[in-house]
Order: C-alpha cells, then sequence, then structure tokens
C-alpha cells in the first residue's frame, strides 16, 4: 500500500508552471491538455478544516497530462531531478506501458524533465526513454546522464507562455 504524506508534493512547482502552460494554450486555442488526478483514498481527515492529511493510492497512475494538441493526441509526464542526472526509478513500468500502447494508437508520449541543478526543462520522447529503459532492464545504467538530454528539445519561454513545449512537439513530429 503506497501512502500519500509529504512526498506528494515532489514536482508541485514543475505541475504549476505546466499547469499555467497548458491554461494559455487553451485559452490561445493552440492545444487541450488535462492534468489527470490520482485517484486516493483518505485515512485521515481533518473535520474542521475537511484537509486530508493521510491517504493511500487507490491504483496506479498512468501519466500527469493527456490531451490533444491541434489534432494530435499526446499524453506525458512531468519529472524533476537535483541531480545530474534522471533516474530510471523515478519511471514506473506501469507509466511505460501505457505510453507504449498510446504510441501504439496514434499517439505521442514525452516527458517533461526539470533538471533543477542545471535550471533546464526538457521534452523528452518517449523512445529516448524506452531505449535506456530497456537497457537498465538488461543490466544496464539506470539513469539517463544530463548530459545525453538532447539540447535540441530544451525548452524555453515565448509569448508569455514559461514552458512552451510546443515547439518541441512539432520539432519531433516533423522529424518522424
Amino acid at each position: 500500500m503506497a501512502y500519500w504524506n509529504s512526498r506528494g508534493l515532489r514536482g508541485s512547482t514543475l505541475e504549476e508552471l505546466i499547469n499555467f502552460t497548458n491554461k494559455k494554450y487553451r485559452e490561445k486555442g493552440l492545444a487541450l491538455i488535462q492534468k489527470i488526478p490520482t485517484p486516493i483514498k483518505p485515512i485521515k481527515i481533518d473535520q474542521k478544516t475537511r484537509h486530508i492529511s493521510l491517504a493511500y493510492f487507490e491504483q496506479k497512475s498512468t501519466v500527469d497530462y493527456i490531451g490533444v494538441v491541434q489534432g494530435i493526441s499526446v499524453c506525458f509526464d512531468a519529472k524533476e531531478t537535483t541531480k545530474e542526472i534522471l533516474p530510471l526509478q523515478n519511471i514506473h513500468e506501469h507509466q511505460m506501458n501505457f505510453m507504449d500502447d498510446f504510441e501504439k494508437q496514434g499517439g505521442i508520449a514525452f516527458f517533461l524533465v526539470y533538471f533543477s541543478k542545471h535550471n533546464e526543462y526538457f521534452y523528452v520522447p518517449f523512445q529516448s526513454i524506452k531505449g535506456y529503459w530497456k537497457k537498465a532492464k538488461d543490466g544496464g545504467r539506470k539513469s539517463i546522464p544530463y548530459k545525453e538530454i538532447d539540447r535540441e528539445y530544451i525548452i524555453g519561454g515565448k509569448n508569455g507562455v514559461y514552458l512552451h513545449y510546443l515547439e518541441q512537439i512539432k520539432k519531433y513530429v516533423e522529424g518522424m
């Protein structure tokens, strides 16, 4: 049983930036992306404030976000690391399976990764992660080094959008 407590807020700043970006995309008619909540079962609830102080996850989550970008179905997960690596243990097998199935249906799956040590955000295609994932399963490296992240997919801000990741989706689609 996985419990939700203080660890549940990891990556919340990244998710706030993504949520703000997605709101701007919707307002501009560029994309419709929804945050997928992880179902939880409350254990402790403060009766006065109705705040949940302890809960457990009812089921495994799939991805953080799902939606459509100008006719293209997309799903993605947000990952943040304070290290020089993205640990693959932060990506779960059920997420990889969901993303693989999503792409088999013609959608595009990816990760938005924030390396806080460098204050840099990246679009990382699912297929790139999948390659590292397979090598790790076969006994290889269990992380992706920062220096191996494709700099072509660095995410910047533009037109009032702090994490303008649509440009990287376009670049990826054009390169397919």
